[in-house]
């Protein structure tokens, strides 16, 4: 669920709306939602202001572009890297393997889960939540749940992704040594995931 690495610049050398989005992304994941600001991202980027407003009208906008490309990378680095998994048991165990083992991405979506008060946060969180729970539901039916069951198991299984978010990144409790975290994803795979 990591986000692309920043595009190749245009070939005047000017930085591209990737470029740019990339970079907020990374503040976010470093500092929030409310840290994407014009003038610090064109320091970090060692660009003028004017290099943004080539590509934004605002910073709304950056923040927008931003996020659509959070989405869109998720979405096609999870789940399209497990569509090929034809056994669903299995696409379950490669899913919560990615997904454990994905730092970056966790910090973003916690940082997004902050600002669900900002009107450009609150529609993708509602969009990416509502697409991962329906995949988690039809993976489970075809695992063999029931519907109902299969809908509350994603929900359980998602419940426990955010969780876990919140334990770690707001709460900030201690982090699991290597062994112990690897023995946890184990432990909700065997919980969560039906057998074969």
């Amino acid at each position: 669920m990591s986000p692309a690495s920043p595009s190749k610049t245009e070939r005047n050398g000017r930085l591209s709306a990737d470029d740019w989005a990339q970079a907020a992304l990374d503040l976010i994941a470093e500092q929030g939602v409310a840290a994407v600001a014009v003038e610090p991202l064109a320091r970090r980027l060692g660009v003028t202001k004017g290099s943004f407003y080539w590509h934004f009208p605002s910073r709304d906008a950056l923040l927008v572009a931003a996020l659509e490309r959070w989405e869109k990378v998720e979405q096609e680095t999870v789940f399209g890297k497990l569509e090929a998994i034809p056994d669903p048991s299995e696409r379950l165990r490669a899913l919560f393997n990615l997904v454990a083992h994905e730092f970056k991405s966790h910090v973003i979506y916690s940082e997004l889960l902050k600002a669900l008060d900002h009107p450009a946060v609150q529609p993708v969180i509602g969009r990416v939540s509502e697409r991962r729970m329906d995949y988690l539901t039809a993976s489970f039916r075809q695992a063999g749940l029931s519907r109902t069951d299969a809908q509350h198991r994603a929900r359980l299984a998602y419940a426990a992704y955010v969780g876990f978010l919140q334990l770690n990144l707001q709460l900030h409790q201690a982090r699991l040594q290597h062994d112990e975290f690897e023995a946890y994803v184990e432990h909700v795979m065997a919980t969560l995931i039906p057998a074969p």
